[in-house]
């Protein structure tokens, strides 16, 4: 080994710290997955190699067999991985294996709580990649050049996997990455040809690239000692393009895990072969779990792309709308060009029609998850539910299979889970029933007893609650399914249509006419804190309620507007009373105004609550409430 230069001592990022420490303390029980992570980065540093070389085939520096060799030492306990491909400069290395520049990568800090085993699935979603090294390690040394710089700028790196790495340049003759794994006491089993082999055949057969290990050879006393000679122990060809009934379940979810740097099993996978005026293989999965950057709309995402398997792009995210970035998978095409760059493609028609079919697959394949896995599909949908809610806004043309994926808490479940479809709800539906009733919320709590709901009680109707931060917006975009129109059963006046015999609307129309005068008085009373006052046909046991102006904002909307600064239309709600309540008989024969006026301030203050909203004076409604209370108890 030449002499090493510039040598000096770093420090980790905190993250890899806390990160090191859990690795080592929470994956005892699955170490062998740390040949599996180092194979999988070397296998993206070949693809990453074999593309740039493309437009620089000075950088194959005459080696263009691309290839990953593992060896151990007994004798010296260490497992050594080597690569050939684009390897690291010095910036790389301090870049790479000192910090951790994920997005999420925060929030995952968050989310560990100590607890070895819940944190071990944590770091699954994370993805742990090189650090893996130090579950069986107590020292690793890198040897690195990067492909195009002189021999002179190799790069020494080695660490303990405590507090700090060292890092110092050196002569590095050939090109790629040599990673040095000396064994914890203990960890000897990963010293052995057969174990290695084993561990290869398992986790890493798919790589689209030899991994070979040192042939067994006999050294015959007295003849010189023979030269090593190797043999490929994988595969050695890209999985999807392989058919599909040569490829197990076994062999999907491995490759899952290599491209999603993701610990557990996919929940669903579709893998196809187009063939016609367009020709491209797809291998698209389904994650278990949510990555921690699911809500950044900004992070990273898309498809590992190929092109006549030469790997071009590591999160191509043209192929797949942005409300499925969750999907991970592979696209290998035969009609794009190699030099497609990412301004390319979002200008190629070919794109278009990839990602419009690409797009169905998915859709297709989690109505396959729901129709025939309903639990599993139950807990996609607590992971993915949020995002999928972004579809009807985004794709248009499959906005009714979007929505028969939609899953929504409903009256009908007391459980308060997001598990109706609205299938589901249609099938259940009351004879007659040509409408899909809904009341958004804050939260289960508030809506589920909201007196918007007490006709729909009354009557049997089944009504959906939407309580996430989304769905209002979800709503303006999602007209009907199936024929049915959606109702907010909070906005506007409310029409039953069938589900009101004539006999009701008559009655309604009759005590509407007997109240126009305690309407004037309200009226008069609530000023302009209200838009209409109208006798209610929603409440069977409140007094009062406030709805919502057919075209005006609702509140979960204005609160999303609100919050980010910008200016929301103003808008007065309509005021309706219940007139079989004993409040509005007591109210209807008030003789004093001021009395009158308070009270019906008190009730409009009532409503606003019940329907989630805050008092614009909360310190009136108390004065007014206290003055009601003392002139009761006197």
């Amino acid at each position: 080994m030449s002499v090493e230069t510039q040598k000096e001592t770093l420090g980790f990022q905190t993250e890899v710290k806390q990160l090191l420490h859990l690795m080592i303390h929470s994956l005892y029980s699955n170490k062998e997955i740390f040949l599996r992570e180092l194979i999988s980065n070397a296998s993206d540093a070949v693809d990453k190699l074999r593309f740039e070389a493309l437009s620089k085939p000075e950088l194959l520096e005459g080696g263009a067999e691309l290839k990953i060799r593992v060896s151990f030492d007994k004798d010296a306990q260490t497992v050594t991985l080597e690569d050939n491909g684009i390897g690291m400069s010095r910036e790389d290395v301090i870049t790479h294996l000192g910090t951790i520049a994920k997005s999420g990568t925060a929030d995952f800090m968050k989310n560990l709580s100590g607890d070895q085993k819940k944190d071990s699935h944590l770091i699954g979603q994370f993805g742990v990649g090189f650090y893996s090294a130090f579950i069986v390690a107590d020292q690793v040394d890198v040897f690195s050049r990067r492909a195009g710089l002189p021999a002179s700028e190799g790069v020494h790196w080695s660490s303990k996997g405590e507090g700090d790495f060292e890092v110092a340049t050196l002569e590095k003759a050939d090109r790629g990455t040599r990673i040095v794994l000396h064994l914890k006491k203990g960890e000897d089993e990963f010293a052995d040809g057969y174990r290695l082999r084993n561990i290869i055949k398992k986790y890493s057969d798919h790589i689209a690239l030899p991994i070979e290990l040192p042939k067994e050879q006999v050294a015959v006393e007295g003849e010189p000692a023979p030269v090593q000679e190797w043999e490929t122990v994988n595969r050695a060809s890209a999985l999807w393009t392989r058919p599909r009934t040569e490829v197990k379940d076994e062999e999907y979810q491995e490759f899952y895990k290599h491209i999603a740097h993701d610990f557990e099993n996919p929940l669903a996978w579709s893998h196809n072969k187009v063939e016609g005026k367009l020709e491209y293989n797809s291998l698209l999965y389904v994650p278990a779990r949510a990555p921690f950057d699911l809500y950044q709309r900004e992070a990273p995402r898309g498809l590992k792309l190929y092109v006549q398997r030469v790997f071009v792009m590591d999160q191509a995210e043209s192929f797949l709308p942005l409300y499925l970035r969750f999907i991970k998978g592979v696209v290998d095409s035969n009609d794009l060009s190699l030099n497609v760059s990412r301004e390319i493609l979002q200008k190629d028609p070919i794109i278009d029609s990839m990602k419009s079919a690409l797009t169905k697959r998915v859709l297709d394949m989690l109505e396959k998850l729901a129709k025939n896995q309903p639990e599993e599909y139950k807990g996609f949908w607590k992971n993915f539910g949020q995002v999928m809610k972004e579809g009807p806004a985004e794709d248009f043309a499959n906005k009714e299979k979007i929505a028969g994926l939609l899953r929504f808490a409903s009256t009908s479940d007391e459980s308060g889970e997001q598990s109706v479809s609205l299938a589901e709800y249609l099938a259940r539906g009351k004879e007659g029933q040509d409408k899909i009733y809904y009341l958004t919320g804050e939260s289960y709590a508030q809506v589920k007893n909201s007196p918007h709901l007490e006709v729909f009680r009354k009557k049997g109707i089944e009504v959906l609650l939407l309580t996430d931060r989304i769905d209002e917006w979800l709503m303006s975009y999602l007209s009907d399914f199936d024929g049915k129109g959606f109702v907010d059963v909070a906005r506007g006046d409310l029409d039953l249509g069938k589900l009101d015999s004539e006999e009701d609307k008559k009655a309604q129309e009759e005590v509407a006419k007997d109240k126009e005068g305690l309407i004037e008085r309200l009226k008069t009373a609530l000023g302009d804190a209200v838009s209409e006052v109208r006798v209610s046909h929603r409440l069977t046991d409140s007094p009062a309620i406030l709805a919502i102006g057919e075209q005006d904002l609702g509140l979960q909307m204005r609160q999303i507007l609100e919050a980010s600064g910008q200016k929301v239309p103003d808008s007065k709600p309509i005021f309706e009373f219940n007139p079989t309540h004993p409040l509005i008989g007591k109210l209807d024969n008030e003789q004093s105004e001021d009395r009158f006026g308070e009270l019906s301030h008190i009730l409009f203050d009532q409503a606003a609550l019940a329907a989630g909203d805050s008092l614009k004076d909360p310190a009136a409604y108390v004065r007014r409430l206290n003055k009601l209370l003392v002139e009761l108890s006197a």
